[in-house]
């Protein structure tokens, strides 16, 4: 058969065996945008004795599956042969080397349940008639189905999570107004989630981030920076972040990654308070609600509005005025008495 050689590189057989795997397993490869990995299959195959590329196939459809990939269905091949004799011939299924090498026809299948992906043939006859191609499709196709069922056996859907060996890329559609806080003044804040994370991002004009890292916890740590830079305040929503700076009329606290909020001193008890160091310090992490986006776009917290007024607590003070400027230097217009 001319198999046993030299251990070099792939040869012209190899190849085209390859070749043939890989157009019949490619149309069940899901698109980039939702799986934009590279895939490489090796198969070693160790005897042969049969269809070495239709083994591929099959076993190659079964490593993608246990490997995670969220291929569409299982693909599965067959090699039909052909024996003609003066006027008789007969369709063999599954042929081995030796009726390969001594029959008339090498007709290889490969497809799914729904069709067929991809096919070969290679005759040493003058002519296939119409009913003997027909018979061998129809057995191909009963064949192909039967080793399906075996497959599903041992595997029919793909496995719910990519293989923890397999690096994970992960993509992200942000508004194209977010890119420039994500990237931060010179770079700041991407440089500090590349270093921290170990993940490279990659940001294009239209507001596409995709995030490569080498393992699951790196992408999923890198995934929620990002989401949490973009974020955007919600009335009613509860946010844990860090007090960065104490006033006379209440505290800043950074509810998301760069971004300040007022915890005015009336919303940190229900009591009334002397002064806010008395409730919450510079520094100490602390739970809040969003009660309120002004037209400016100033978000006011709540600290109280997380857990019940006691039943002897006072009236609450009433609101003062403010006394100083919100982040950014911005104040908002006097009230009019």
């Amino acid at each position: 058969m001319g198999e046993v050689r030299p251990n070099r590189g792939p040869g012209r057989r190899e190849i085209g065996h390859g070749a043939l795997a890989e157009r019949a397993i490619e149309p069940t490869i899901p698109a980039e945008d939702v799986f934009p990995y590279t895939v490489r299959i090796v198969s070693d195959i160790l005897e042969s004795n049969g269809s070495s590329s239709m083994a591929t196939v099959c076993a190659g459809s079964l490593a993608l599956m246990d490997a995670g990939v969220p291929v569409r269905s299982a693909t599965a091949g067959i090699a039909m042969g052909l024996i003609k004799e003066g006027g008789r011939a007969a369709i063999l299924t599954d042929i081995l080397g030796d009726e390969d090498h001594l029959g008339d026809m090498d007709l290889k299948i490969a497809g799914t349940r729904d069709g067929i992906t991809a096919c070969q043939m290679d005759i040493k006859t003058t002519g296939i008639g119409i009913d003997e191609i027909a018979e061998a499709l129809q057995k191909a196709q009963s064949a192909r189905l039967r080793i399906l069922d075996t497959m599903d056996r041992t595997l029919s859907v793909a496995r719910g999570n990519l293989s923890p060996y397999a690096p994970r890329i992960t993509i992200l559609k942000v508004k194209t107004s977010k890119i420039g806080e994500i990237i931060g003044p010179g770079g700041k804040n991407i440089r500090q989630i590349t270093d921290e994370t170990g993940a490279k991002i990659d940001i294009e004009d239209d507001g596409r981030v995709t995030i490569a890292a080498v393992d699951e916890a790196c992408s999923l740590k890198a995934r929620e920076w990002i989401e949490r830079i973009v974020q955007e305040a919600e009335v009613g929503k509860t946010y844990t972040g860090k007090v960065k700076r104490i006033t006379n009329f209440g505290a800043y606290v950074e509810y998301l990654p760069g971004k300040e909020g007022l915890v005015h001193i009336s919303q940190l008890e229900h009591y009334r308070v002397g002064k806010v160091e008395d409730v919450v310090q510079e520094g100490e992490e602390v739970t809040v609600q969003c009660i309120g986006i002004d037209e400016m776009g100033r978000v006011d917290l709540s600290r109280k509005a997380l857990f019940a007024r006691p039943a002897d607590a006072p009236e609450d003070m009433p609101r003062p005025e403010r006394r100083g400027p919100r982040p950014g230097g911005d104040r908002r217009p006097p009230r009019r008495r």
